[in-house]
């Protein structure tokens, strides 16, 4: 293979102007050097690109027709490759990790993986979910960048977290639970039937205070939620988790004088790591998009 991307580039530039003499005024060559310039491409892929006729414009054969789109992908290639090698010698990491719980808030997560997409087009990135617990253990083994998290005590010591904003939790039950007969439910009233939690026991997520004695729990808010659609329990949820279009009708939110703490979403990292620039720029998108009121 003796051809060039110059070459490459003329060819698409006289395919899209269908005018030697206007490729060769745009580069400030002469136009028998761009004539030459695709002859030898040409004669390096075996195949004749243009019809030459006298007073006439070039116009694509059947082959360079064929080729045209084949000589741009190469060309945008080159130029993807050239802005990529730029970011990382500017210190633009190649790849993003996201790990979420997966009970967080689409709508924030997606606007800000948007506007990253948008700010870093060339960057890789990685999204996973997982159960409480999950986030932190892909931090923990260098499988994630960063996590978006619920905040509880117990975080590991190799991580720190930045808080980005809170989250609504709610008393909800099932349209046939007996509870959904009341007009206002009191602690005591909750403390007669089952309760749903976060598990472990010492979790410590806010809602995860246990007020009946009898108790099933789950390591998952939405798993959580099929068990109150079926009316196995009463459970604190995040409002999003409630109003999730699955359990539309499914789910009744209780009246009550008193309610649990919001859940406060942590950014977590680990100490020992530097965030490049595109993870900033995400950490303060999420920031962000966390406190824009919902629509």
């Amino acid at each position: 293979m003796n051809w060039n991307l110059d070459q490459l580039h003329l060819f698409v530039r006289t395919a899209e102007s269908r005018s030697f003499s206007a490729v060769a005024r745009e580069t400030g060559r002469a136009q028998s050097a761009v004539s030459t310039a695709i002859a030898l491409l040409e004669s390096d892929l075996g195949v004749t690109l243009f019809e030459r006729s006298s007073g006439r414009q070039p116009r694509l054969t059947e082959a360079g027709s064929a080729l045209l789109e084949e000589a741009r992908s190469v060309l945008q290639q080159c130029e993807r490759l050239d802005a990529r090698a730029l970011g990382l010698a500017r210190g633009q990491e190649a790849r993003l990790r996201l790990a979420q719980d997966e009970a967080m808030p689409y709508q924030p997560v997606l606007a800000s993986l948007e506007a990253l997409a948008e700010a870093f087009p060339l960057l890789e990135v990685q999204l996973a979910s997982g159960a409480q617990g999950d986030v932190a253990r892909k931090l923990l083994q260098r499988q994630a960048d960063l996590g978006l998290l619920f905040h509880h005590e117990q975080m590991p010591r190799e991580l720190e977290s930045q808080h980005l904003g809170s989250i609504e939790m709610v008393t909800v039950c099932s349209p046939h639970h007996p509870l959904a007969r009341l007009a206002s439910v009191e602690r005591r009233d909750l403390a007669e039937h089952r309760q749903l939690l976060m598990t472990p026991q010492d979790s410590h997520y806010p809602g995860g205070e246990q007020i009946s004695p009898l108790v099933w729990r789950a390591d998952s808010f939405y798993a959580m939620a099929e068990l109150v659609v079926r009316g196995l329990g009463w459970a604190w949820l995040p409002r999003h988790v409630a109003q999730y279009p699955t359990y539309q009708g499914h789910l009744q939110e209780l009246r009550s004088d008193w309610a649990p703490l919001p859940l406060v979403v942590e950014l977590v990292r680990r100490r020992d790591g530097a965030l490049g620039p595109a993870a900033n720029w995400l950490a303060d998108c999420l920031a962000r998009e966390l406190l824009r009121p919902p629509a």
